[in-house]
């Protein structure tokens, strides 16, 4: 872009962004200067500006971004050979009820189909589908009183069979609900009419998903001639808006470090149980902060029509520790924070993968991005669409999208997508480009039918490899762990692939880093969601079947462009993290100093050197002497339960905030794992606590991220849960009275008893088989846990290959965070 170019983009965001184009100014106390901010609203930039009806409205106006998806781009296997090409011989379809629904409301939905010219002989069928990713209710036909109940019926002769499969499809519309006509046939004209979500007989309804859908669609095919071939309705586009619910909670959001005097953003939005923006949520705030902010108002009064806002231009002069508090009309407290203001590398923080409607996921590339910046605050972004699927259209309107939206210094956008080749042959893998004009090299066509460029396939990851090497545009890439996870024994090239996935919506995967250790894999770590409901950045895993909220990586930076990006993805200054933004500092002092590299000596032996006395996470250090002192600082915004120092897989330094002296009656229950590494990975955790000689006063779950799976007290000596891990943690704390209190857990991976008053700070563990399956129990102090951590320790340096050093956290809320390794080796 030309630097007028980015200042016209800058323009365009101002539109949906910062309060001073639309505030309305009121008299504060004190003389003190108040604003209405105005709401993130859809524009998002110029080039989404012109999708809107309203694209000339005065800056500050709310716009709506298109959520539905252009059909013509969605990757799908389509029929050559149809009955003929007139739309009368195959029928219309209609819907009745209501256009916009709430999430998880349930509904009632009729769709007529009219047969066409050809009729519908006995043995066809017509076939409704939905799109895979969906957690609304699944359908049913045999219990009129029970939710999701399905009728239908018929104006001809004949009976009508029902069959429903989730997974009964093809990609993306796997869903369907399949209505046979069987012992007589349907002339020209006549009907059937199914209702989902029948209520004549005691149903409540269909019962609609937990995540916003601009345009959930009711596809209607049909097999007018029994053979099998079921032809898509042509002109028919039966669909509804799933909307956000009411208010459950304000969630403020602020970097984690920027230098004094450096501009920053700091982002409000109001959630919806399962953590949709909402509109439901209208206040006014009261502002505190602990330290000077230029650009701060005192009041905010949020009304927030697309749920969120950005408060732009703000700073610090000095160094310190910011922290907000926003205290609303109604009682609500929001904390925002806490934002380190110092010299150095800045923190940005991004979720550069995934996807939407054009591919497997949910609504619009436009919502995407979007969403992205103006309701997950996100410094950085990528999508990641499943190669196979990207349509050439797709593809191209990708690339215009990215170079349009990018905005150096504000918002960085990598073109790119997700090669998803089977883990036999090298498993998922992300692909950046630097910039946009790259081409795509596909695992496969297996759902675009445009076959011009099938030369360029790349089936297994080393031809994948070959071609990017070949690829004049810049790039990098990550190893995925998804549906089909990556194979990091099939190949790897160091050059192009700088990182591991460690965390998404799919779980935890420590082993994709761990398993290249003794390989000298020397890659760095990042988090992403894999989000495919338009979400990025605050990617909730709703009820269906990922199981974890997606994850965030933190970009060690001096600025917000692409080439700084590339540059601390290559360099390893990364970390993730499942959720949270926390700011995390490892350095390494060499006693005897040490040689660090740029890049990777062992693909690139010639690459930049510099000589050194300490380095950060990432580095990869060729050292002299023995040990290495390292030094940790945390600050999160939540209580820290425990930080791991790692050399390899082990532990060497657990530290934790508190000491048996301050113990108290909490009891942390903890469970975790998966069953295996693909795509059916999702551990089930049944059971009860039963407490004898006590009883629980308080109970609270932890990380409990589906709010319909059990996760309870029951009376007052016992507590049930039934719920799912997928390499990440849950599980309660409950406040015990009875100082001879114990308790009895029984899970269906095995039994755990406890005894707290014999318990220190050390943990009791169940190992529970699986992939790393594990219960834990602990004793906590009764209050929260300390915010911040400093510690040193002194790690000892292998004499021969890699020792990585790095750090796990582990934070009171459940949640996890994990440094990129600091490579240390010795000739």
């Amino acid at each position: 872009m030309s630097g007028q170019e980015n200042a016209d983009s800058r323009k365009s965001w101002a539109c949906c962004a910062v309060y001073s184009s639309k505030a309305t100014l009121i008299l504060a106390p004190e003389g003190r200067e108040s604003a209405r901010v105005a709401e993130s609203s859809g524009c998002l930039g110029k080039i989404l500006c012109s999708l809107t009806a309203s694209s000339h409205e005065a800056p500050g106006v709310p716009m709506t971004v298109k959520s539905d998806v252009d059909p013509d781009l969605i990757g799908e296997s389509r029929l050559k050979t149809i009955p003929g090409t007139d739309p009368a011989l195959f029928g219309t379809a209609m819907l009745e009820g209501p256009a916009r629904v709430e999430v998880r409301s349930y509904q009632t939905f009729k769709i007529t189909y009219v047969t066409g010219k050809l009729g519908l002989d006995d043995t066809g069928a017509i076939r409704i589908a939905l799109r895979l990713i969906s957690d609304a209710g699944a359908l049913q036909t045999t219990d009129p009183t029970a939710p999701n109940y399905v009728s239908v019926r018929s104006s001809g002769e004949g009976q009508l069979m029902l069959k429903y499969d989730r997974n009964g499809g093809q990609r993306p519309w796997n869903e369907t609900l399949t209505i046979y006509q069987r012992g007589g046939y349907l002339k020209p004209g006549e009907t059937i009419e199914i209702t989902l979500g029948d209520t004549s007989q005691g149903s409540p309804g269909l019962l609609m998903s937990t995540f916003y859908e601009g345009a959930r669609v009711f596809r209607v095919l049909a097999d007018v001639q029994a053979t099998g071939n079921f032809i898509p309705l042509p002109d028919t586009r039966l669909e509804f808006t799933v909307e956000a619910g009411p208010l459950h909670r304000y969630l403020g959001v602020l970097p984690t470090r920027r230098r004094p005097g450096e501009s920053f953003v700091m982002g409000l939005k109001a959630e919806d149980l399962w953590g949709n923006p909402t509109a439901q949520g209208p206040t006014r705030f009261a502002v505190e902060s602990s330290v000077p902010v230029a650009g701060l108002p005192a009041e905010i009064d949020f009304a927030p029509d697309n749920g969120a806002l950005r408060i732009e231009g703000l700073s610090v002069a000095e160094e310190g520790v910011l922290t907000l508090t926003l205290t609303s009309t109604e009682g609500h407290v929001v904390e925002a924070g806490p934002l380190q203001i110092r010299e150095g590398q800045a923190h940005y923080w991004g979720d550069l993968h995934g996807q939407t409607g054009e591919t497997v996921g949910t609504n619009s590339i436009e919502h995407y991005f979007d969403f992205a910046r103006n309701k997950s605050f996100l410094d950085v972004t990528s999508h990641q669409a499943n190669d196979f699927q990207i349509k050439p259209a797709f593809w191209d309107k990708l690339n215009r999208l990215t170079a349009e939206l990018n905005e150096p210094g504000v918002f960085t956008v990598l073109p790119g997508y997700e090669w998803s080749g089977n883990t036999a042959v090298g498993g998922d893998h992300n692909v950046f480009f630097r910039d946009e004009g790259a081409r795509i090299y596909r695992c496969s066509h297996a759902l675009v039918d445009e076959h011009d460029d099938l030369d360029s396939d790349a089936h297994t990851l080393t031809d994948l490899y070959a071609k990017l090497h070949d690829e004049p545009v810049d790039t990098v890439m990550y190893a995925h762990v998804g549906g089909r996870y990556a194979n990091i024994f099939f190949d790897h090239d160091p050059k192009l692939e700088a990182a591991v996935e460690v965390h998404s919506a799919w779980g935890s995967f420590e082993w994709v880093l761990t398993d290249g250790f003794p390989l000298r894999r020397r890659v760095g770590v990042v988090a992403n969601s894999d989000g495919h409901k338009g979400r990025p950045g605050a990617s909730y895993p709703g009820a269906s079947f990922f199981g974890a909220y997606g994850g965030l990586t933190c970009f060690l930076m001096q600025e917000n462009t692409r080439d700084s990006v590339f540059e601390a993805i290559r360099r390893r200054h990364t970390y993730g993290t499942s959720g949270p933004r926390l700011a995390i500092d490892i350095t390494a002092a060499l006693p005897g100093g040490g040689t660090l590299f740029h890049r990777n000596p062992l693909a690139q032996p010639d690459c930049a050197t510099e000589e050194v006395t300490s380095c950060i996470m990432g580095d990869i250090v060729r050292v002299t002497g023995n040990t290495a002192r390292v030094s940790v600082a945390v600050e999160a915004p939540v209580g820290i339960e425990s930080i791991e120092l790692r050399r390899a897989s082990d532990v060497v330094t657990l530290w934790r905030g508190y000491g048996e002296e301050d113990l108290g009656s909490r009891l942390r229950l903890m469970w975790s794992g998966a069953e295996y590494r693909g795509r059916g990975r999702n551990t089930r955790w049944q059971g009860r606590v039963q407490v004898a000689d006590g009883r629980i006063r308080r109970f609270s779950p932890v990380n409990l991220l589906n709010p319909e799976q059990p996760l309870r007290q029951v009376g007052s000596n016992s507590a049930i849960f039934d719920t799912i891990t997928t390499g990440n943690r849950m599980g309660c704390d409950m406040w015990l009275s009875g100082t001879g209190a114990t308790l009895d857990v029984t899970t269906n991976h095995g039994t755990l008893s406890l005894n707290p008053a014999d318990m220190g700070v050390e943990p009791v563990t169940l190992d529970a088989g699986g992939l790393a399956r594990k219960l834990v129990g602990q004793r906590l102090p009764d209050g929260p846990l300390p915010r911040s951590a400093t510690f040193e320790a002194e790690v000892d340096i292998g004499e021969a290959g890699d020792t990585p050093v790095w750090l796990c956290v582990n934070l009171e809320d459940g949640n996890q965070a994990w440094t990129s390794p600091i490579y240390l080796f010795r000739d």
